[in-house]
Parts: C-alpha cells; structure tokens; sequence
C-alpha cells in the first residue's frame, strides 16, 4: 500500500480531492519550503487552491489581496464549507461586524482574511494588521501589479512597499492572464525566482474559438441563431457599452430568450440578484459590460459570445475562460466587425491627461507643500486638474518612481462619533490625565443633531502633534462600544523628495509618458484584430501571445482549423466632418463653459468621453454629447484645435 504524502493527505483532508491538478503541487511546495511563488493557470483552474491549502500549513494568518467583493465572497464561502477559518472585512459590514472580524484575527481564531488593495491604504487597518503574525501575502490578478498589463490599478504597484512594511516572508502572486513581459515585471517586484513561477499553459481543448464576420445590421440575428443551439444553458453576451445592454437585452426578451442586463451602472442591489438569478439557473443568458464575470464560478456556461470587440486579447481570454469549467464542450464566438474600434479607442484617449492638467498638479505640490510634506484628497485633486481619478493615481505613482514624491501615510481628514451614553457615563469610564483628555475631545467636537463632528485644526492648535493619540483615543473608545465612529474624505500624504523640479520641464517629459502608454495601449488594440484574422490556428495564436509553446499547432475545432479564418469587415464610410458641424453641437456646452471649452475638452464632450469637469456639468445630459462616438477622437479634436485657435 502506497502511503499518501503530507501534501496528498491535506488536499484530501481539508478539501477531499484525491489528487492535484497540474501545477497545483509545485506551487504550494515551493510555499511549504520557504519561497516566494507565482501561479500562472487558466480562468477556472484552480489557482485558489494553491493559497487555501498552503493556509492550513502555514503558521500564521494568510492575507488575501483580492480585487472584488463578489470573488471574495464566493472563495469565502468554499472555504468555511470546507472547515477553514475565513473571514473578510469589506466595506458592506457594518461596524461590529468588522469589529469581530478583527478580534478573530487578533485572537488568532483565522487563518485567511481576505481585502480589497485599498483597504491598505487605510490607517486604522494598517495598525491593526502591523499587529498580527503573518505568514503570507497573497495577491489575486496580480496582473494589476504591472503597468503593462491590460487592467494597470496604480494602487497594486505600492504592494512590494506594504510587503516591506508588513514585514510578510513570503508572496504568492496569481492570475490568469499574463504575457512573458507582464511574468517578468511581476517577478521583479517581488524577487521571485524563475523557478518557482509554475505556468501550465493557456490552452483549453474543450473551448471551441469562433470568429465570425458579421455585419453590425446582422448580428442580432446571428446571435438569436447562436443561443438556439443551447436553449436554456447559461450563456454570457459581452457588450462594450451599458446602453447597448439594457437594449441588446430588451430585443432577446422581446423574442422570448430569457435574458437580462448586467452592468456597473445598476444598482448594487439588483446587480447581485441579476448574478443570483443567473448562478441558479433562472436567467439563462446574460448581457453585460465587463463589470461581469470576475468571481463568476459557475461550471456550466456553455457559450460567451462577443456581440462587441472585446478591450484587448488579455480580455477576451478572461471573458472566454468563464465557458466551459466543467470541462464540457463549450462555444465561444466573436461577432466581428470593425464598428466599434473607435470606442475603444476613446477610453483609451480619455485616459490620458493634459499638459496643461499635470502641470496644475506638479505646481500644487510646488505650492502647497509645508515642511517636506504635501497632502491632497483624490476627488478634490481629480476635480480640479481635471484628470480622471485612475490616471490621476498613476501620475502620483510616476512621480514617486522619479524620486519627487514618497508616499508616507493616509489618513480620514474627517471624523464624526454618536455617543451610545451620555457624555458624563462616557468620562466616567477614565480617570486623571486621561479623563482631562477625552473631555478635550468632547470640547474641539461640534454637536449636531445626534452627531459629533471632530474638529481636528482647533484640537491640533490647543494639542500641537497629538492628532495619532485622539485617533487612537476615538478607536478605543469605538471599539468598546461607547460610540459609534465613522471616518471619511480619505487625504493622502506625502513626503516632497525634490521641491527644485521645473514645473514645464517635467509636465511634458510626464506628458510624453502618458503619451507613450497611449500608444502602447492603441496598438494593443491593433494587435487584438490581427489575432483574431490569423490565418494559423485560432486557439493556438491566443496561446502563444501568452508565451504557451505547449499548446497544439492546430486545435481541429476553432474555425480557422475548419478552414473559414475571418476578415472582419470594416466600419461604415464616415460622414466627413466640418467645423460648422462640430461646433453646431457644441452650443450647449459653450453656455456652459465659453472660452474654457479647449479643443481637447470639446472633443471628449462631442465624442462620449467622461471627464471630472464634464461630469460635475453633467454634460452628459446636455445635447450633443457622445454625438460623434464613433469617430475618431484624434480627427475630431486637431479639426476642433485648428479652428478654435
């Protein structure tokens, strides 16, 4: 009789698998033996399992960076199924539920706690956490860690930085959907050793890739003719756009599919019932952005069809790899055409900000740093440089990769407590120095109906460097139930390296940067297309952009092994534009703003991008908003540049 490894009995034991999928093994070794790992594996392979049974092996708290609320959800309820002490804290719970999710912790009571990056931004986490034993960083889609991934979130980059502080030994890093470069940046970040990365290959046999050339007038009957192949199985229908949801779905019910739209744009609320009602099987088909999908783990959908091109290669494999996890045969196929490639292309130029606005930020930090130190909220700041909240954050992180900036600390720049007792019970709970100092509290707090708001300057004038002692105060005082504190307007500082830069200098080497990333993502674009007109095997192509050398030559199921490659026809012939035109459309926003509607603020308005001051105008209910989406931005804005000179 052949006795069962350490390993082989845990899986069995915790999870009740006889056996290991590929990959699973190596990766949970190299984390029982001390090192550093990568786990590289398809949507719906089991990368979770790697982290969940190195937990029960390690001695300390496993803590899970993960970028969903839903996906923690799900994981969390697989692991208490299976008897493993999980918890999360998330911005759903109320306060003593995070309350006792931490004194759990504490107490040593959990073995993975799951968060999203940004709850590290948080002070009253990080102390908390700083306290903790801990044996592990795991970090989910952890593609987002690499500026050349296709889904950058600034906010990962500073993972390596909380790693250090944290002092964690060892750091997992898991995703789906990661090219040889994206592998290499994120094993730098986080010195992990080529041979403990473990990457078992982007092929799935039992997908079969269709790329159809469709006519956009043709696809709402190419679609009907699709899902009648599967009627009743779970199918998903990406779109781009929420408009093009909520009618796409519209137009299916009308011909009796059962289907329903999905976007961020809905209610939080009906979103999660719109997913419950498709996970139990009662709407077959959904239609969605790609606000859907992530932490989807249902076995059985047996089609995703592209209605619209997807953002990049990186995700349609995302999107295609939630078909099929069952291991059944499963259809994914793209309606193609070239339509809606300038959409795309407009959330990436929406993305990139102004000289002119990265210049009103470098001549902020100039301005408004005191003492080596500058502090600014992202809203407020977003606002008023009129630069999107997402570019904003990578144009910080870019000047702290230059040495001017240094991120320090974050802190709520706004407290407010209710008093559960009266304030004479409340002082009555300390004696001496301490009492005098929750009475000065109570003193610098302005009462409002029921609500204290805390007045920290006049606190500060009165206790000069006391601003960590009154937090901790207000948070002990949470915590033993005396009040209920709550905490907002998140203000981030950070500390000025190098105060001497030339404004116009660095805004245009900035500009450039921001520029070169424009490019880089455009051609991105370019790139999908070729992928999807190979004239090679469809399933292999989208393997081997992923650097999978494993993958068959020829599947002998997607359509080019079938001999009907695709050549995806092109968008309609533009009506020319005129200047009289353009600015025809533009008179709603003129009133609004007059000469302060520059070229580049006009062409996003005309073209259906959002921008912080369109969005405070709400121009997107002014006419002429959007009007000319489907054009491309570039052409629009150097037609609006030469006549608004």
């Amino acid at each position: 009789m052949i006795t069962p490894s350490p390993l082989d009995a845990a899986l069995a034991q915790y999870f009740g698998f006889d056996g290991f999928r590929d990959g699973q093994r190596e990766v949970v070794q190299a984390l029982l033996d001390g090192h550093s790992a990568m786990a590289i594996f398809p949507t719906g392979s089991g990368k979770s399992l790697c982290y969940q049974l190195a937990a029960t092996q390690l001695p300390h708290l496993t803590l899970v960076i993960s970028p969903l609320l839903a996906l923690m959800r799900d994981q969390l309820a697989f692991l208490q199924q299976k008897g493993i002490a999980a918890a999360a804290i998330d911005s759903s719970q109320s306060r003593d539920e995070a309350q006792q999710v931490m004194a759990d912790v504490r107490a040593g009571r959990i073995k993975v706690l799951m968060v999203s990056v940004e709850r590290l931004k948080n002070e009253r986490f990080r102390r908390f956490i700083a306290e903790v034993p801990l044996s592990l960083l795991v970090v989910d889609e952890a593609h987002c860690i690499s500026e050349w991934g296709h889904n950058f979130r600034p906010d990962y980059l500073k993972l390596p930085q909380y790693r250090q502080q944290l002092a964690i030994p060892q750091v997992l890093l898991l995703t789906a959907t990661a090219t040889p470069a994206v592998m290499q940046d994120m094993a730098r970040r986080f010195d992990i050793a080529p041979e403990h990365i473990t990457v078992t290959g982007f092929y799935r046999p039992n997908l079969h890739l269709h790329v159809r050339a469709v006519a956009q007038a043709d696809k709402d009957a190419m679609l009907l003719k699709l899902l009648a192949r599967t009627p009743g199985a779970a199918c998903v229908v990406y779109v781009t756009q929420q408009q093009t949801a909520e009618t796409l779905a519209a137009r299916l019910q009308a011909q009796g599919v059962g289907a329903a739209a999905y976007h961020a744009g809905l209610d939080s609320a009906l979103r999660e019932q719109i997913q419950d009602e498709f996970m139990r099987g009662d709407t077959p088909v959904i239609v969605a952005t790609i606000a859907f999908g992530m932490g989807i783990d249902k076995g059985n959908i047996r089609q995703v069809i592209h209605y619209d091109l997807p953002k990049s290669v990186e995700n349609y494999s995302q999107e295609i790899g939630r078909a099929g996890r069952d291991g059944e045969v499963s259809l994914c196929t793209l309606l193609g055409n070239r339509d809606g490639l300038h959409v795309l292309e407009n959330f990436v130029y929406g993305d990139t900000p102004q000289q002119a606005s990265i210049a009103l930020v470098l001549q902020r930090i100039r301005d408004e740093a005191q003492h080596g130190q500058w502090e600014m909220t992202l809203y407020g700041l977003s606002a008023d440089s009129n630069i999107r909240q997402l570019p904003l954050k990578t144009l910080l992180v870019y000047l702290e990769v230059q040495g001017v900036l240094q991120a320090q600390y974050s802190y709520y720049s706004e407290y407010r407590f209710q008093l559960r007792e009266d304030e004479a019970a409340l002082l009555a709970h300390f004696k001496d120095e301490r009492r005098d100092f929750v009475a000065a509290l109570l003193t610098h707090s302005k009462l409002g109906r029921s609500w204290y708001a805390f007045d920290f300057d006049s606190f500060l004038q009165a206790f000069p460097g006391q601003r960590q002692r009154a937090v901790t105060a207000l948070e002990f005082m949470d915590e033993r139930g005396w009040l209920t504190l709550e905490t907002k307007q998140m203000t981030e500082v950070y500390a000025v390296n190098d105060a001497a830069f030339d404004v116009a200098t660095l805004a245009a080497s900035l500009y450039r940067q921001f520029q070169a990333r424009e490019d880089s993502e455009l051609a991105r674009l370019q790139q999908m297309l070729r992928l999807f007109e190979t004239e090679s095997c469809l399933s292999f192509a989208l393997a081997s952009y992923f650097g999978d050398a494993a993958a068959p030559r020829e599947c002998g199921h997607c359509l080019v092994c079938r001999g009907k490659p695709a050549r995806l026809p092109a968008a309609p012939a533009l009506t020319a534009l005129h200047a009289v035109t353009l600015h025809g459309a533009l008179v709603a926003l003129h009133d609004k703003l007059g000469a302060a509607a520059t070229p580049h603020l006009a062409a996003c308005f005309l073209c259906g991008i959002t921008l912080p001051r369109l969005t405070a105008l709400r121009a997107a209910r002014l006419p002429g908003f959007g009007r000319f989406a489907g054009y491309p931005f570039a052409g629009v804005r150097e037609l609006l540049s030469v006549e608004m000179v």
